[in-house]
């Protein structure tokens, strides 16, 4: 009897295998994709690194300086995100080839849903077909639902550079969820990083089974009930098992930049947050949609990154009001040290 299963396709090293694609005689040699390229520039990071790079201590979110360091035989490439962008639309419409829905997420993951006998079968000609097509790998967790298939994804993952020959596949359900899950940290779910962890350790809940037998009523007191209930169900593995092709509405844009020099002149500081505000604006408006809440994010030298919000008094399309209320919330901080980041989030309704 066929069964609905979740699929969780995750491209191996995408990006830096995009740029080995079209540049074959990169393959097998530590590739490091980030920024201009240039690892001299200041503030530059890390975009992705092959298996190569990683062996030698390179990840992403490194400063491509720090990654010089660590690998300075490493090739270096600046970001092409239209590469990617192709690249992503080749893999998902060869998924589309098939009898599934497809969830896209991101460049390189999607969810699959689909009704068979043999999910590890339809995964294998599913990598089959995405390799054979774009020359691109991908590992694919296999689950009950999305949680379950997002961090079996995670166990399918190839420990070196991946090959043709991987089978790259792995099953997490309800069935072998407590075998797989339950003595490892629970910093390892999906959704829970460090802070969070820690949070959680407080509670005296440190491992997935601890999580997952937790009071439920001690954690609504201290995360609140919609997230308190969703950090004990995740200690479960339970989680949605609808896959939908219609694509998710955005709720939010935002601009951000890292400035080659630290920012110190408050003047300056708040021309630049009105501008960015201003421009994400007439873009939201551009799309027939209106502003109602402004968020400000403020990196320090010290890589401390506060962000406060405020929420406007009536949805506007209006430049000016939404630059106001960002200055209005810049006005919150406390600068005692230079600014390396300046970002402004808009979330917004459809008119």
């Amino acid at each position: 009897m066929s069964r609905w299963w979740v699929l969780h396709v995750d491209m191996d090293q995408f990006i830096a295998a995009v740029e080995v694609r079209r540049r074959p005689e990169l393959r097998g040699l530590p590739v490091v994709v980030g920024g201009s390229g240039d690892p001299s520039q200041a503030r530059q990071v890390v975009a992705t690194a092959s298996y190569e790079a990683r062996a030698f201590g390179v990840h992403s979110g490194m400063p491509l300086k720090a990654a010089a360091r660590k690998c300075p035989q490493a090739v270096f490439l600046p970001t092409d995100p239209a590469a990617y962008d192709a690249a992503s639309a080749e893999v998902m419409d060869t998924l589309r080839e098939f009898p599934v829905v497809v969830e896209v997420w991101g460049w390189d993951e999607c969810f699959v849903g689909a009704s068979v006998d043999e999910p590890e079968q339809l995964a294998s000609r599913l990598r089959a077909a995405v390799l054979a097509r774009t020359g691109l790998t991908c590992s694919i967790g296999i689950g009950d639902n999305k949680v379950r298939a997002k961090l079996a994804t995670g166990f399918a993952k190839p420990e070196g550079p991946p090959t043709p020959d991987d089978v790259a596949l792995f099953r997490l359900t309800a069935e072998n969820w407590a075998e797989v899950m339950n003595h490892r940290p629970v910093r390892e779910l999906w959704g829970i990083g460090s802070r969070m962890s820690a949070n959680l350790a407080e509670l005296g809940l440190q491992t997935v089974a601890e999580l997952g037998a937790a009071d439920l009523d001690v954690l609504r007191k201290r995360f609140g009930p919609k997230m308190g209930s969703w950090y004990l169900a995740l200690g479960r593995g339970l989680g949605d098992t609808e896959v939908t092709d219609v694509p998710r509405e955005p709720v939010s844009r935002s601009h951000e930049v890292t400035y080659p020099s630290d920012l110190s002149d408050p003047v300056e500081i708040a021309d630049k947050v009105r501008e960015m505000a201003l421009t994400l604006t007439r873009e939201v408006v551009a799309e027939d949609r209106s502003v109602q809440r402004v968020h400000v994010k403020v990196r320090f030298i010290s890589f401390y990154t506060p962000i406060k919000s405020r929420k406007l008094k009536e949805s506007t399309q209006d430049p000016e009001v939404v630059a106001a209320a960002a200055l209005d919330v810049l006005a919150k901080f406390e600068f005692r040290r230079p600014v390396r980041l300046l970002g402004v989030r808009v979330e917004f309704t459809r008119s």
